[in-house]
């Protein structure tokens, strides 16, 4: 079923585990998401980035293909399709075409036009029972074409962005996207425990999970991150299992590569990478209940 991602982020947070955030591009993507988290049981939120959407022609489109593929996989387990690090203008185009959770991202702005910008958007998702998901500090790396140093969030700030009622909040404590360094200094745990302790216990967000060492993440998640963001790392095994398939040199007869078979080896990496990330590192299927 396709819902706000509110209820199973709240039940991860009291629960201690995180709720996975995968990001889609294309249909092969979707469906090996959807499988990999219907086989473990667990609810699961798609991120679609604005580039993403774009590529996949349009919010409306992403919305359609995600509702076809859930429903003609029989898909159990509760999903969100979530718009990633989005625009004020993004944000409310996601949720005109009827995506179930957003992500306003005004990061980049001044601390106040954040404020104001993230206060009406959220209304907005509210009046039509979504999901709302705001960022304090910059997360390092870049993302659709925007470039963060990875600012540390002010704990200050997030409190004050977490009492205007957003569902769930990301927040820079030393997280990037893409891969990382081999100098990366980690995580700021101590930052982390500052945001938690600030904003009353609301639900944080791992952005930039991709690459994160397994026991950072796991430690995370017991100070308040409650949604955690792969993008990178599916990547990167859809590629790698691609580039062994064409290597092999099989498919190559006849009329040259089937697009079918030449994507599934791809597909099927991310569907295990999934499957191995909830059990392992999100939370069982027991938990995620």
């Amino acid at each position: 079923m396709l819902v706000s991602a509110t209820e199973m982020i709240n039940k991860a947070h009291d629960g201690h585990y995180a709720i996975g955030a995968f990001n889609i591009n294309n249909m092969e993507w979707i469906k090996a998401i959807l499988l990999g988290c219907e086989a473990k049981k667990s609810p699961v939120m798609l991120g679609v980035s604005e580039g993403a959407g774009k590529y996949m022609c349009g919010f409306d489109n992403v919305v359609g293909m995600v509702k076809h593929i859930h429903d003609n996989l029989g898909i159990t387990v509760p999903v969100a399709i979530h718009l990633d690090h989005g625009s004020y203008e993004g944000a409310k185009a996601a949720i005109a075409a009827g995506f179930t959770s957003v992500m306003f991202d005004g990061s980049h702005y001044d601390f106040e036009e954040n404020k104001a910008k993230s206060q009406e958007i959220i209304a907005l998702a509210h009046s039509k029972g979504l999901s709302v998901e705001c960022e304090v500090g910059g997360i390092g790396g870049t993302e659709d074409g925007v470039t963060s140093a990875g600012e540390q969030a002010d704990p200050q700030e997030c409190a004050t962005i977490a009492g205007l009622g957003v569902d769930f909040l990301a927040c820079g404590i030393g997280n990037i996207h893409g891969k990382y360094p081999a100098d990366w200094a980690g995580l700021n745990f101590d930052l982390l425990k500052e945001i938690q302790e600030a904003t009353n216990g609301k639900p944080l967000v791992l952005h930039g999970g991709s690459g994160i060492p397994r026991e950072q993440v796991q430690k995370a998640i017991t100070l308040g991150v409650s949604k955690v963001n792969v993008n990178t790392e599916c990547q990167l095994v859809f590629a790698d299992a691609t580039r062994k398939y064409i290597e092999a040199g099989k498919d190559q007869e006849g009329k040259g590569y089937d697009p079918r078979k030449l994507l599934k080896p791809g597909t099927d990496a991310i569907q295990a990478l999934v499957e191995e990330m909830v059990e392992n590192f999100f939370g069982s299927a027991g938990k995620a209940e």
